[in-house]
């Protein structure tokens, strides 16, 4: 994540992985929510990539920045020399970022909407966003804190909102990652952002919404992998209803075409494992965690789950 960094957008994900306890027991998802059973290392609940806006190959569309007239730092405080802020706001603002966050790590593509902000405000934001993304996997918390740094400075801009709302994914702010993700999607039109905004609608208790937006209009248009994203957030919102056969359905399909997209096969195979597991079909899911972990072995916690199966 070192390279052209910035907290982005990792991707939706499915049922996280269970260490034992119920994914809702608490009220809202778990901490870990990190899609079927992958690490933290791997990304922020199995997706939306806080790296997605580090990645040097991403093209984002200059025109989708905002009108600069709107996305001036002064105009969105109400206008030249009034700044109307929250405190908190304000305070984030005086956050720096690390020494060691160079504007010059951001994509150029990202760093071309930020020049929106006028010079000093654009260097400092993309200074932020890039602490943000290298900080996304090992700190999470302290990735959130850069991430809203940058809002304070640049919440016209799309690529901003979703900085901020994959940071809070991965932090386990679920309603914060919600509003920003929303905010992203309808200020950036960015619909691969929606298996993220969908599992962020689980993980706040309403799996039907999930449901409604993986079958939605604007799902249809979606790119294979993010379609596969949205598969796996369908199946955990089955299982959060009590659907677990649905969800085995539902995955069976692409479990039979995880070929067409090798570097995910091993989290399908997981969540495939899991829906199974819910399913009462204990040796075919021990199978399918195998798979998992033979495919992938270091992307998921399929390993774990096998000793867990076989020491119950």
């Amino acid at each position: 994540m070192a390279e052209r960094t910035g907290a982005g957008a990792s991707r939706g994900r499915g049922k996280p992985q269970r260490r034992g306890t119920d994914p809702h027991a608490r009220g809202s998802a778990p901490a870990d929510r990190q899609g079927h059973g992958r690490r933290r290392s791997a990304d922020p609940r199995r997706t939306a990539d806080p790296r997605r806006t580090a990645d040097p190959r991403r093209t984002a569309d200059p025109r989708r920045t905002a009108d600069p007239r709107r996305a001036d730092s002064r105009d969105q405080r109400g206008g030249p020399g009034i700044d109307r802020r929250s405190p908190a706001d304000r305070d984030r603002a005086r956050l720096e970022p690390p020494e060691d966050a160079r504007a010059a790590d951001l994509d150029p593509a990202i760093r071309h909407q930020l020049r929106s902000l006028g010079a000093p405000a654009a260097e400092k934001v993309a200074r932020h966003l890039v602490a943000a993304g290298q900080l996304i996997d090992e700190d999470p918390a302290r990735a959130l804190e850069q991430a809203r740094a940058a809002r304070a400075m640049g919440a016209r801009l799309a690529v901003v909102r979703e900085a901020v709302g994959v940071a809070a994914y991965s932090a386990g702010e679920w309603r914060e990652a919600l509003s920003e993700l929303r905010a992203a999607y309808r200020m950036g039109g960015d619909g691969e952002l929606l298996p993220l905004i969908a599992d962020a609608e689980r993980a706040v208790g309403h799996p039907e919404r999930a449901l409604a937006l993986a079958h939605g209009s604007d799902a249809a248009r979606l790119s294979a992998e993010a379609r596969i994203e949205m598969m796996l957030v369908e199946s955990g919102a089955r299982r959060d209803l009590g659907q677990a056969e649905a969800a085995v359905v539902l995955l069976q399909r692409e479990v039979e075409r995880a070929a067409t997209a090798p570097e995910l096969a091993g989290r399908v195979y997981y969540a495939y494992a899991d829906a199974l597991l819910d399913a009462g079909r204990r040796d075919d899911a021990r199978t399918w965690f195998a798979a998992s972990r033979d495919t992938d072995p270091e992307g998921t916690d399929a390993q774990d789950r096998l000793a867990a199966l076989d020491a119950s």
